[in-house]
């Protein structure tokens, strides 16, 4: 349902009280005081069987009997009423309702979950959203919106705050009117029955209103529809998130069995994964708001500091290299010159420090000298208030070189009374001013983090550096043979196996029943050889003395079979040893040890962890983790996340390894989770990697029968190879129809340029414009769960070449599906605009989606005739100069 009738609960031209009272201490007599209290221009309807007026507003008895229907109902009735409420509600016409009463946590599990059930059948019958319950209301301020319990309010802003949490709800007003924070929109979301994260992310991502989002999640629900909304938000406005770490008793309890630091870290990696820059306290969740809201891009990822208190610039600095960030190099010609405005006795470096009675002209000349350094990303101006010293002034000073540059500048003014005056001339400024130089230091980091989120989100990934074409079906009869045994587990054979059919190299092995088929097979494979006891009840051979490296004879192999099966025997006496592994030693002198691991959170599906591998794995716990799919570049970013990226890059005195074969090991370990959802966890340990790639000794697989279909179970949709198609042009030439990838970048900017400009501007409608490389993710890196863009390539002498393109974006309700579709000049009257509109329909009607909608220019005669040849409404509208044109999909029907 998503943002359906979200308009009525989010922006409502008139509410009504359900169960209002006049009585003090009920929920809706504070309610209706903070409704009276704010400047709501609507007209507020209490509903009540029991008192004529509250608060001097007449009230009515029944919902039937309001004079209007309202497009907002707060029911502060007892929550154990909401569902005949709810459905009273529907019945009127009204589109929205908050759930108020507090006394649903009372209530026993099996109440609430009955009471739940019925709260979504009156959702589903009749299209209501409903916030709640256990929610404490809203507020919008630019509208005097205060239908919350909150004690405080909200002045009007461009932030939108949400929150799982009531405290934080008044802790955070609180703390705002203190710091003279402002809101778009302030949400308490309560038990997230219907309206949630990812209903209000889809709202407040295109609300003109909002300019940055913050929230405070404790866990999410959907968690493919919350990484889709999250995703599509933060391409268009910065979003900020707060999550504890640890939390609450009633919370953990339905958790997994998975740890509470693991559980913290797959959310972390959703964050990232969604571009959502994290935080760790309330003073960083706005100090990062309020900086991003005014945000310039940074010309680099390096800070400059200039400062009349060289201490105080020190200690930023240590602030700065703490949490990750980097002072910038002064070149030295403008050392040369910071040198003839500061004397050549002060250091001229960065952290540049004044004199501690620097006036506003000094202020002034430094700020132009080092903005034009190549090196300076960003400028934070920290001063300190002295005797003599115009702090204005210098305040003015500062404000006037930011509007001469591109280049974000950061202050921190100290002292109140100083701060307090110079505050108004930073805001009219649009520089982002703090009472500690700490705070806007972090500040800067948060920028630094949302900038490279936005990298991630819109980055060109690189090609894969060798094709992989895995073996499916091989791997699927292996799990299906083991799973017809009733195993949870494949063996090392099996896992091995299904590496194999998935490209991983793996180390030659053998399995073997005794010592002498032991020794034959060593010599099969060629020494040296590890060898390694099998039993199903050691899952770890060496803890019990069940492994033997380095054996270069048959004797060694042998003897070293004997003891181990006596020694395993003597440790663990319950298990039956069915034999032995002999593997070709797979050491690299000089390799690194890494594992790769994947397993199943039940919010967020398959989950892939990289790190520092071998037996210490867990105890150096160097481990990061992501949400498959994977291509190369967020392969690589999974690396960055770890220590051992560092090693593994390579130093003078020891090569890098291949850090491609690693991204693609990575990969192929993400295409079995999509393709294989028997996979329920896999763990690679270790993987060798070094300057000649990577090897893997084996690897432990779990396995069950799924649940969810293969691609469903994944937080964000992978690439659906199944929608690939060829078809024949009216030539007889061949084609390939096929679902646009994030590596698609290069060839689509070309299929770009070899449009003409009356295509583009059809297109376009007339906004002409040249396109480089960075514009093509917002083309070729999309969201199928929401967008839909299929292309026309073939190859040429090697390379793919786009010949055509329709897009749809679809309403997160699946309602309606806009489309847009433009062929090759060259390509005309080849049909193969009817073959991709065609697609994209037959694509749009699968999904259930209701209706396909366009526009075009009106002397766009192609377009039109295409439109109504395949079944389309066309109307014009002139008012606008454009065509509109419609489909019912539900009533179309492909052409003979």
């Amino acid at each position: 349902m998503s943002v359906t009738n979200l308009e009525a609960l989010l922006r409502p031209n008139s509410l009504a009280i359900i169960g209002a009272s006049r009585e003090e201490t009920s929920v809706s007599a504070m309610l209706m005081k903070n409704l009276l209290a704010s400047r709501f221009l609507g007209p507020v309807l209490p509903v009540s069987g029991v008192q004529e007026a509250i608060f001097g507003i007449l009230s009515y008895p029944s919902i039937g009997s309001l004079p209007l229907t309202p497009d907002l109902a707060v029911v502060c009735s007892p929550v154990g009423q909401a569902p005949q409420i709810l459905d009273q509600l529907g019945q009127a016409g009204v589109r929205a309702a908050i759930l108020m009463d507090p006394g649903y946590s009372a209530l026993d599990a099996r109440v609430r979950a009955e009471l739940d059930e019925g709260i979504l059948a009156a959702v589903r019958r009749h299209g209501i959203r409903v916030l709640g319950p256990e929610s404490i209301g809203l507020i919008i301020p630019n509208i005097g919106v205060n239908a919350s319990l909150s004690r405080v309010g909200a002045r009007e802003g461009r932030v939108a705050f949400v929150t799982q949490s009531d405290s934080l709800f008044e802790s955070v007003l609180d703390w705002a009117k203190a710091n003279n924070v402002g809101f778009s929109h302030c949400i308490s979301l309560g038990r997230q029955l219907d309206v949630d994260f990812s209903s209000v992310l889809d709202y407040l991502g295109s609300d003109p209103a909002t300019k940055s989002i913050l929230l405070y999640v404790e866990t999410i629900q959907d968690a493919r529809r919350f990484m889709s909304a999250a995703r599509a938000s933060a391409r268009n406005k910065p979003i900020l998130v707060i999550r504890p770490r640890r939390l609450p008793c009633s919370i953990r309890q339905v958790a997994s069995g998975l740890s509470e630091t693991r559980v913290d870290r797959i959310y972390d990696a959703a964050f990232r994964r969604a571009g959502m820059v994290r935080v760790n306290d309330i003073d960083s969740l706005f100090e990062g708001a309020r900086t991003l809201a005014n945000y310039k891009p940074l010309r680099g990822s390096h800070l400059a500091i200039v400062t009349n208190g060289q201490s105080i610039g020190l200690l930023a600095s240590d602030i700065l290299e703490d949490g990750g960030g980097t002072l910038a190099a002064i070149d030295e010609d403008i050392q040369a010159r910071l040198e003839e405005i500061l004397g050549p006795e002060r250091c001229s470096d960065n952290p540049v420090t004044l004199p501690a009675t620097a006036g506003a002209d000094i202020y002034e000349q430094t700020l132009g000298t080092l903005l034009k350094s190549k090196d300076v990303g960003c400028v934070l101006v920290i001063h300190v208030p002295f005797q003599g010293v115009d702090s204005t002034a210098v305040a003015q000073a500062v404000a006037q070189m930011a509007k001469t540059t591109r280049c974000l500048i950061l202050a921190a003014w100290l002292g109140e009374e100083t701060m307090r005056e110079a505050k108004p001339i930073f805001d009219e400024a649009g520089i982002p001013v703090f009472d500690r130089p700490g705070k806007a230091v972090h500040a800067y980091l948060h920028m630094l983090a949302y900038r490279r989120t936005q990298q991630i989100l819109m980055q060109t990934p690189d090609s894969l550096p060798t094709d992989f074409f895995p073996d499916t079906e091989r791997a699927e009869r292996i799990i299906r043979a083991a799973l017809d045994q009733d195993r949870s587990r494949l063996t090392e054979e099996e896992a091995r196996d299904v590496l194999e059919a998935y490209g991983v190299p793996v180390v030659p092995t053998r399995i073997c029943t005794s010592a002498a088929e032991a020794v034959g097979a060593a010599a099969e494979i060629g020494y040296p050889v590890a060898l390694k006891i099998r039993s199903p009840q050691i899952e770890h051979p060496y803890a019990v003395g069940g492994l033997a490296l380095d054996l270069t004879t048959p004797d060694l192999v042998f003897e070293a079979a004997a003891n181990m099966a006596a020694r395993v025997h003597a440790q663990v006496p319950n298990a039956y040893i069915e034999g032995f592994t002999v593997q070709k030693m797979g050491r690299r002198h000089g390799a690194h040890e890494l594992i790769i691991s994947a397993f199943t959170d039940p919010t967020f599906g398959p989950v892939i962890a990289f790190g520092h591998g071998g037996v210490a794995a867990a105890v150096i716990d160097d481990q990061s983790m992501t949400l498959p799919p994977l291509n190369m570049s967020l392969a690589r970013e999974l690396m960055r996340g770890t220590r051992i990226y560092r090693l593994l890059q390579g130093s003078p005195r020891h090569p890098g390894a291949d850090l491609d074969d690693i991204c693609l090991a990575l990969i192929q370990v993400s295409q079995m989770l999509i393709d294989l959802p028997h996979i329920q966890a896999l763990e690679i340990n270790p993987l060798f990697a070094d300057d000649r790639g990577v090897l893997a000794l084996g690897a432990r697989i779990t396995i069950a029968e799924p649940t969810i279909a293969g691609p469903q179970r994944l937080a964000i949709r992978p690439y659906p190879r199944e929608l690939e198609e060829c078809a024949r042009l009216k030539d007889g030439a061949k084609v390939l129809l096929r679902p646009i990838r994030p590596e698609d970048a290069v060839a689509h900017l070309e299929f770009i340029h070899r449009l003409s400009e009356e295509d583009l501007r059809l297109r376009f409608f007339g906004l002409v414009q040249h396109f480089v490389l960075d514009d093509m993710p917002k083309f070729t890196q999309i969201d199928y769960d929401r967008e839909m863009a299929f292309i026309a390539t073939r190859t040429v002498d090697g390379k793919p070449e786009t010949l055509g393109v329709v897009r749809t974006s679809t309403k997160p309700d699946n309602s309606v599906a806009e489309f847009a579709i433009i062929v090759r000049s060259d390509m005309k009257g080849t049909g193969l605009g009817s073959l991709l509109f065609e697609k994209m329909i037959r694509y749009c009607k699968s999904r259930g989606t209701k209706y396909l909608e366009g526009q075009t220019l009106p002397h766009n005669k192609a377009m039109i005739g295409l439109a109504k040849r395949f079944g389309f409404t066309v109307t014009h509208n002139y008012d606008e100069e454009v065509v509109l044109m419609r489909l019912c999909l539900w009533e179309w029907e492909p052409q003979a």
